[in-house]
């Protein structure tokens, strides 16, 4: 019996978690029946819409009930909760595994979408999983026959880096698999461990069995749970007896790997590209799916790649295969999360146009014995020839010899009754399962030391048990008392934890990293009931004090985000500032997902001899444009070799990246195998390259008004410490390249409309340079863009010393200047960057190609839509009430202007009297011309010098106001320095201070401007009466 049906999707909101609630984040998602639509968090009207088959509104609308589990808060509720999801999701699976067909359900989102919630769920509040399991059972024991025999197995398989790990694998270290191919199964797992199962609490404890196994591995070889997918499978069988048919099912319950790991860094221009199998699964699973998709609407595809990796093998029949297969996404709403919310979102839409053909599983049980043994056949006659042949292909023996060795397992399988199964399995649960009511027993005895893990659904499986006396805590056992802890910077001697008189102590040994709530342990202190520890890189635990300290506290909320959280804050990022922006957030949360595996990565450095140092931090985390808005944010790692000083600065994508080939590299090496790699392989290894150190702002707006512009200017990093100063001038001149007079400087900037504007960028020296204080070896090149031209500019390189003697001159010339142009000038500045140089690397160089020269040798740069610098970005919701200020004083300044214009028209109203009456030719004009000469203190024809005096005042201002700008920009640039008490106030004094000397520079500048416009205007008043009673 044929079945064809499309994949069908579900999507589901979560709540805020609590990071998202501390920081006020917004909700960017708006549900109807099945249509999703998602808002950008910058701009609400900028929507994406998306319709999938079902859809789950579980953001809120919710209440916890007596026994701990979501439900909605009342009858008009949207919320959806567990059960609703069962019912939709995991019911039909249970359908359908009756019926005899094969299900699958795929969950897929960013890493704390809710993935593990809506699969295995919280406690009480079961997930998809069990009450599938549970469900099961439910079902068998109301449809008993005597006919009938019902057959549970259960299996749970972990795919890490291409490799297969069975977690309830009878070893204590879970064993890597092979996948293999078969006629009959198609891909499947060599020796994979299926337990038989009777009732729900067997599975519930396989459960807790196999996610203990996936921590202890992960904290073994690194492998975070949030990059490795988890294949949970149900084999449901109906054996019919008298028919000697069986009808079997296999349920797979797939949580993949969280989505963001998706993200190439070949975006980045990484040399590396997704150089990891890490990233393999996902990337081969999204081609698949874009392949199937294309199928189904139609098209000609030569290759679905299954076989790229071990994931989509095993996934084959669930995609485009003998499945019917569901997939439900998990989003976050939280505009901190708009990107990777939007990505799950598409590939999702592409999931639902797969087609799948599903058949019923009915085989009769001698036909599959006979199956079996006609394929053994040809295996051995297929070993018979090779042997005749004296061909010596080892591999290829090995190869068949272990098919031949599985097809004869699974005969036997057959073979053997279900009693004797059980029977068996029965025997290893007493074996298994007995340290459970002991370890019961001792949480009511002794506290202790739960783990607590990236992925929340592996929290809490691990207890740690602090007996009496004296323990140490390490990675060697060889002590009379230890806790065995593996982890990256995990020292055989770590720490040494008592429990004496009912009081317990921590205290590092030597130089181990132990950090206790967020701060470096450097003493022995006494543990407090929910202290949180952070042992070497990354193995976090929660300490849980003596029974009588416990009160029932959720300790739900102490989880990975917390701890790292909790560091942030130490180093001095925080989420806690309610009115922060959402570009702000996400970046909070990428420093707090990152920063983990910037520890490893120093960890794996320091052991692997590659002396270097990884450094996380946040590029333009205090720093503003020209005109005070904050700058965009992210998250970028510094990497710095301890012996020759040399640094890179890497993108996000590209340090996670390599961070997963240094995995790779870390395990062979702790598998003992030899490391062989190439510069071109080496992901410690990158060319040396120039570094971005800082930028400066110089304004414009002196060119509208012909004012040269002298300025000292300080170069910020993106931390917005002070790089270096600059000083450069900003000189109107002719075409010859000669400085304009004062006689030359314009009060109306509109005059210039239509003309032609030359100028002169002279950068002069760069001084107190701290990339070279740091190291003498090295130089600086400053690179900027004028206007919109596309070509950058930049000055020769400087080495080896700390004040850079510079002297670069270079003349630009507008040919036609446009109003587009003077608002640009008006508002905008010409933005430097420094450079810092190191040896080897490749210096700045200037284009030469598409530049543009006049007869005179000046650079051509007109432009019709000047444009700001890619990295600006301009939001007027952030300007500060001090700026704000400013903009106001601006604006006094354009009714000053007006009022020049008045005076301009009366200027030329009396240079017309004038002419006029000296066209007369009167008898008395000698005397005329001597008055006029008095009144205005000059031997000839009177000359409207009140333009003159005007333009001379603006320079003055101008110049005063720059200063101005400078103590504004860098009062906002000011942070707190710490937490002291007495530091604080210091500060505070030193901000006060700060505050006075701009306010009082503020109010000397626009004093200053209107005296000089008083005096103008009296002046220009006393003319007018003169010519008054002259005429």
């Amino acid at each position: 019996m044929l079945s064809a049906d499309s994949v069908q999707v579900a999507v589901r909101v979560r709540p805020f978690n609590q990071m998202e609630k501390d920081a006020g984040s917004c909700c960017i998602i708006s549900m109807v029946l099945n249509s999703i639509t998602v808002c950008h968090p910058r701009n609400r009207n900028n929507t994406k819409t998306f319709l999938f088959d079902l859809s789950y509104w579980s953001h809120n609308g919710f209440i916890k009930n007596k026994e701990g589990i979501l439900i909605p808060d009342g009858p008009a509720s949207k919320y959806a909760d567990q059960k609703r999801v069962f019912d939709d999701l995991g019911q039909e699976m249970l359908n359908n595994a009756w019926k005899g067909y094969n299900a699958t359900l795929l969950a897929y989102g960013q890493t704390g979408s809710g993935k593990s919630y809506s699969m295995i769920g919280y406690g009480p509040d079961r997930g998809i999983i069990p009450l599938t399991c549970d469900g099961m059972f439910k079902i068998i024991h109301q449809n008993q026959e005597p006919d009938k025999q019902y057959q549970i197995y259960f299996s749970m398989l972990e795919i890490y880096n291409e490799k297969v790990v069975d977690l309830l694998a009878e070893s204590k270290q879970p064993r890597d698999l092979k996948v293999r191919e078969s006629p009959q199964r198609g891909f499947y797992v060599e020796n994979q461990t299926l337990v038989p199962c009777e009732s729900y609490e067997q599975i519930q404890q396989l459960l807790k069995e196999g996610n203990t196994k996936r921590i202890t591995r992960s904290t073994s070889i690194n492998a975070v749970s949030s990059r490795s997918h988890l294949i949970t499978t149900i084999r449901f069988k109906q054996v019919f007896l008298k028919d000697h048919l069986t009808k079997q099912s296999d349920i797979n319950l797939v949580d993949l790997a969280g989505s963001e790991r998706q993200k190439s860094s070949g975006s980045e221009g990484d040399r590396l590209r997704e150089g990891t199998a890490i990233n393999l699964s996902l990337t081969t699973l999204g081609n698949v799916i874009s392949a199937l998709a294309e199928i189904a609407m139609g098209k000609r595809v030569l290759h679905v790649p299954y076989r790229n990796s071990t994931l989509t093998k095993l996934l084959q029949s669930a995609l485009g295969g003998n499945s019917k297969t569901r997939m439900i996404a998990t989003v976050s709403p939280a505009d901190i999360c708009y990107e990777e919310t939007l990505s799950t979102l598409r590939y999702a839409e592409r999931t639902k146009n797969i087609r799948n053909k599903a058949v019923i599983n009915e085989n009769p049980t001698e036909r599959l014995i006979l199956e079996l043994r006609a394929e053994n056949a040809k295996l051995r006659s297929t070993i018979t020839k090779i042997r005749n042949t004296g061909l010596r292909v080892e591999e290829e023996m090995k190869e068949l010899r272990q098919s031949l060795a599985e097809n004869e397992r699974q005969m036997a399988e057959i073979q053997t009754s279900w009693e004797e199964q059980l029977e068996k399995a029965q025997q290893e649960w007493e074996q298994k399962y007995k340290t459970l009511t002991q370890e019961r027993r001792m949480i009511q005895m002794f506290p202790y030391l739960v783990n607590v893990n990236v992925d929340p659904q592996l929290s809490g499986f691990v207890h740690l048990f602090v007996q009496d006396g004296e323990t140490v805590i390490g990675q060697s056992a060889g002590f009379p008392q230890a806790i065995v802890i593996k982890g990256f910077g995990v020292a055989d001697k770590h720490a040494i934890i008592t429990n004496l008189d009912n009081k317990v102590t921590l205290e590092p040994c030597g130089q181990a990293k132990v950090i206790l709530n967020g701060a470096l342990l450097l003493t022995k202190v006494p543990l407090k009931h929910l202290d949180r520890l952070i042992l070497g890189s990354n193995s976090t635990y929660l300490y849980v004090g003596f029974p009588c300290e416990r009160n029932g506290e959720d300790m739900s909320k102490y989880d990975y985000d917390f701890f790292q959280s909790e560091l942030a804050a130490v180093e001095g990022l925080s989420n806690r500032n309610k009115k922060v922006d959402p570009s702000v957030l996400a970046v909070f949360l990428d420093y707090i997902r990152v920063k983990p595996l910037v520890a490893e990565a120093n960890q794996i450095s320091e052991e692997l001899s590659k002396d270097l140092r990884f450094e996380l931090e946040v590029k333009n985390l205090a720093l503003t444009d020209s005109r005070g808005h904050d700058l965009v944010k992210e998250v970028i790692v510094k990497v710095t070799n301890k012996t020759t000083h040399q640094v890179w600065v890497w993108s996000k994508a590209k340090f996670v990246n390599r961070k997963f080939i240094m995995e790779d590299i870390y395990q062979h090496f702790i598998d003992g195998k030899t490391i062989s790699l190439d510069r071109e392989s080496d992901p410690f290894w990158d060319p040396i390259d120039v570094v971005h150190l800082g930028t400066a702002y110089v304004w414009l707006q002196s060119l509208n008004y012909c004012i040269p512009l002298e300025e000292h200017v300080e170069f910020h990093n993106s931390q917005g410490e002070e790089e270096a100063v600059l000083q450069m001038n900003l000189v109107p001149c002719t075409p010859t390249g000669q400085p304009l007079s004062e006689d030359e400087i314009l009060i109306d900037p509109t005059e210039m409309v239509g003309q032609r504007l030359d100028f002169q960028v002279q950068i002069k020296q760069c001084l107190g340079i701290r990339w070279l204080k740091q190291n003498s070896m090295r130089g600086i090149q400053i690179q900027y863009h004028v206007l919109n031209h596309p070509c950058p500019f930049c000055t020769k390189p400087i080495w080896n010393t700390v004040n850079a003697r510079i002297d670069q001159v270079m003349q630009f010339t507008v040919k036609s200047v446009s109003e587009e142009l003077l608002n640009y000038l008006q508002n905008h500045a010409l933005v430097l960057d420094l450079w810092g140089l190191q040896e080897d690397c490749t210096e700045i160089s200037s284009p030469s190609d598409d530049i543009e020269l006049t007869d005179e040798g000046s650079i051509i740069i007109d432009c019709v839509r000047p444009q700001l610098p890619s990295s600006v970005e301009i939001d007027d919701d952030q300007l500060s009430e001090l700026y704000i200020k400013l903009s106001k004083l601006e604006q006094e300044i354009e009714l000053l202007r007006d009022v020049n214009r008045t005076l301009r028209k009366d200027n030329v109203s009396i240079k017309s009297t004038l002419r006029k009456m000296s066209d007369a030719s009167r008898p008395d004009e000698k005397s005329f011309h001597r008055k006029n000469a008095e009144a205005f203190g000059s031997k000839g024809t009177p000359k409207a010098s009140y333009e003159v005096d005007f333009a001379k005042a603006l320079k003055t201002f101008y110049q005063s106001m720059n200063r101005v700008r400078n103590q504004l920009l860098g009062l906002r640039r000011h942070r707190p320095p710490g937490d002291d008490v007495e530091t604080l106030r210091l500060y505070l004094d030193n901000q006060t201070r700060i505050i006075r000397d701009f306010g009082d520079s503020l109010e000397l500048c626009m004093n200053t401007l209107k005296n000089d416009v008083s005096l103008i205007v009296k002046k220009k008043k006393g003319h007018n009466l003169w010519g008054t009673v002259a005429k």
